[in-house]
């Protein structure tokens, strides 16, 4: 029986009721379930607080949207999001004009006033506009104030300083246009839009939360899904928002799930359970390919797998002991044996990516044993105890490679032992016990700014937790943010790795980092050269 609009109303009318799925449109969109190593680290989903590599995933290209955006399937260009067009006004200044009728998940428009808000003291800094006037760092022109309870973690103004040191206000042209403001002259203003930390949020969705807490765990975006329901450490379920800018999103809902170990997230593929299964270390490739209704897709991605140090603790005070943990290491045999060679090691701290900036004879330390041994007897060092904390396989390969490592230092005289731990407040913690911790930088964006600033410089997290400083190295990083000559900042960058990786070692980077990810075959995705996972209408058939 066909039944048009006109006849169903009619029928209604006339008193028979028709069941409502007859008078809805059906909703035959699939729903996935994807299993994970985790989900967030800090069991929210507020993009200034978790910034993580896992975070990343179920972030962009499903909740969080910025003005400036990423091409995830094309080489990660910079594409057009919530603004379609930006212009130069200075080297300091910056006006972008804004997508119109865009719908945040509550249904609410995206204005410039929303932009204002998003880049504002308040939300960025907890601070009321009383309390906001003097700081160094100011947003200016949001005008609420911060309610009780509503106290920031100390993470965020943290964030918020390291993507944004010197930005001194939004400003809303019109509706449509806002400009920023910068304190100082910045050639990497549009990486900074297109970076993870400046996306845009509903203000009034914000500030009628109930705590800062309830809006973390629920924020109200403009990504292609919304958040349906979140239970830290277990699940996060994303439902469509039919209403987005983009087009109707290809999937009713998406499943996240945590499940720890690799062997069950693949039993879990393999039965039907889930249809995608993350963070697989290379080893378990063969094995999934062999029964032909899977794949495994995926390489390398922007992202550097890192040790770092602490130069507070005793057997480290001394650069020449951690210039010896750099040359004890043999990078090529890891990625051979761990990664089956399907990485690399890379030219130090930077990727390709940063074009005119890529410092192409640069590499990390040579594997040189002797080196290592000279350096330990110069140092006078005697063999004491240097504590290593480590998670359990939140890297990939994170536990097997930190047991190469020690036997690798093993053989050049260090006595480098491990300490396991649960989460990463344990792996940061101050005490006497932090010496060496694994870590993992990325860039994101095509400057240097964005990854050796970003994360070691004077507002980075390594001086941020109090590892290690040098004063030199403090001083390049504000001259390489500030200043506009390009032949200059590229002779900065060079001297700033110098001191980093090979003087007073930072960190000493591993190899590149590389993410898999296992799906049935006849699901028609692709896997992006991110942590990201592309859900939108452009990665879907079904």
């Amino acid at each position: 029986m066909n039944v048009t609009r006109r006849g169903a109303l009619g029928l209604a009318a006339g008193g028979l009721i028709l069941p409502r799925f007859a008078l809805a449109q059906a909703d035959n969109r699939p729903s996935i379930t994807i299993a994970v190593q985790k989900i967030t680290n800090s069991n929210t989903l507020e993009v200034l607080r978790e910034q993580s590599n896992v975070g990343e995933r179920v972030f962009f290209s499903s909740i969080w949207e910025g003005l400036i955006g990423r091409d995830w399937l094309n080489e990660l260009k910079t594409v057009p999001l919530l603004a379609t067009e930006w212009t130069r006004i200075s080297d300091s200044v910056i006006e972008l004009k804004l997508r119109q009728g865009v719908k945040f998940h509550n249904g609410d428009e995206m204005t410039a006033e929303d932009v204002v808000f998003s880049f504002g003291s308040s939300r960025m800094f907890g601070d009321t506009p009383a309390t906001a006037q003097g700081r160094t760092i100011q947003v200016r022109g949001d005008g609420i104030p911060t309610r009780a309870g509503r106290e920031l973690p100390p993470e965020i103004p943290a964030v918020a300083r390291r993507s944004w040191p010197a930005l001194e206000r939004v400003e809303a042209v019109d509706k449509y246009t806002v400009r920023f403001h910068n304190a100082t002259p910045d050639v990497t203003l549009e990486g900074r839009l297109a970076r993870y930390g400046s996306e845009i949020i509903s203000r009034r969705a914000y500030t009628e939360a109930e705590s800062w807490f309830d809006w973390a765990r629920k924020p109200v975006t403009t990504g292609p899904y919304k958040v349906a329901e979140f239970r830290p450490d277990q699940s996060l379920t994303l439902v469509a928002h039919d209403e987005y800018w983009g087009g109707r999103p290809p999937l009713k809902q998406i499943r996240f799930i945590e499940v720890p170990e690799v062997s069950a997230r693949i039993n879990m593929l393999r039965s039907g359970e889930v249809q995608f299964a993350c963070d697989l270390p290379p080893d378990q490739i063969e094995g999934i390919e062999s029964d032909r209704n899977f794949e495994v897709q995926g390489g390398t991605i922007l992202n550097h797998r890192l040790t770092v140090f602490d130069k507070n603790h005793p057997q480290l005070a001394d650069a020449r002991v951690r210039r010896a943990m750099t040359h004890a290491i043999d990078r090529d045999a890891i990625v051979e044996s761990l990664w089956a060679g399907r990485t690399e090691v890379p030219k130090g701290l930077q990727w390709t990516y940063y074009g005119d900036m890529f410092i192409d004879d640069w590499s990390v330390p040579k594997f040189d044993l002797a080196e290592a041994r000279r350096l330990l007897k110069e140092a006078n060092y005697k063999g004491d105890p240097i504590p290593y904390r480590l998670l359990n396989n939140y890297y990939t390969n994170q536990t097997p490679t930190a047991q190469v490592l020690v036997e690798m230092w093993r053989q050049a005289g260090l006595n480098v032992q491990i300490e396991m731990k649960e989460n990463w407040s344990q792996i940061l913690e101050r005490s006497p016990s932090r010496a060496v911790r694994d870590w993992s930088n990325s860039a994101p964006f095509n400057d240097p700014v964005s990854s050796i600033v970003n994360q070691h410089g004077p507002n980075g997290q390594q001086q941020q937790v109090g590892e290690w400083s040098n004063d030199e190295m403090n001083r390049l990083s504000t001259e390489l943010e500030t200043s506009t000559d390009r032949a200059r900042r590229k002779q900065v960058f060079r001297r700033m790795l110098e001191i980093c990786e090979r003087e007073d070692p930072a960190y000493t980077v591993l190899h590149q980092n590389a993410t898999f990810t296992a799906k049935r075959r006849d699901i028609g995705w692709k896997a992006a050269p991110a942590f990201a996972m592309e859900f939108r209408a452009n990665n879907w058939r079904n």
